[in-house]
């Protein structure tokens, strides 16, 4: 038996949507339920940021979790297949009409995704200061904490609506199949053959 472990929400039920289309029986937790036993499967729902905690630890097996959240953590984990779902960008964002200077001395940066943002800046040779922020991030510039923010983007609506605009994309995001690298290893068949067969459901998307 396999242990996935999936993020609560919309990624949770485009997953199970595609355990159905491969096994074609009914994938559903039951109200408020964390724990879904199925005969080749347990689904552990836990919170996005968690999925890859669970599956580095082998709480999990495999998990489903965004390519944003893995470079974030940095946990040493199998990227085993892009799912194409989910698909964002991390994006820097700034009061609109302003232009991104990277020379400028002494500029702040608002983000949850401080190891993203870090990465991006130390590329470049940038210095700046990074203020960790966990919501509403778009407040950041509007009242002078920060000169920009380091933000997903879907459509960019929010920051329209907060008198913000996208100046530069960071990196695209989809979710991942992702492996525990004992799992890998001790369940390599059956982790191959839900690979397999996941992917050839992706495939079969693109080609359709």
């Amino acid at each position: 038996m396999l242990t996935v472990a999936l993020p609560k929400g919309r990624i949770a039920k485009e997953t199970l949507e595609i355990f159905e289309t491969i096994f074609g029986d009914s994938f559903k937790f039951d109200d408020r339920k964390l724990i879904l036993d199925t005969p080749k499967f347990r689904f552990l729902l836990v919170r996005n940021q968690d999925v890859a905690t669970y599956v580095y630890h082998q709480a999990a097996d495999i998990g489903v979790v965004g390519l944003d959240t893995l470079e974030e953590q940095g946990l040493d984990v199998v990227r085993l297949l892009d799912l194409r779902r989910g698909v964002c960008k991390v994006a820097i964002g700034m009061k609109k009409g302003e232009k991104l200077d990277l020379t400028k001395p002494e500029l702040k940066v608002a983000s949850k995704m401080v190891n993203i943002t870090k990465k991006y800046f130390e590329e470049r040779a940038v210095s700046v200061e990074i203020i960790k922020l966990y919501g509403s991030i778009e407040l950041a510039p509007l009242i002078g904490l920060a000169d920009m923010i380091v933000d997903i983007v879907e459509t960019g609506t929010t920051m329209k609506q907060n008198g913000l605009e996208v100046v530069q994309d960071i990196m695209t995001s989809s979710t991942y199949l992702i492996a525990n690298k004992n799992s890998y290893v001790a369940k390599k068949d059956e982790v191959l053959d839900i690979y397999e067969k996941i992917n050839k459901v992706i495939k079969a998307e693109q080609n359709a």
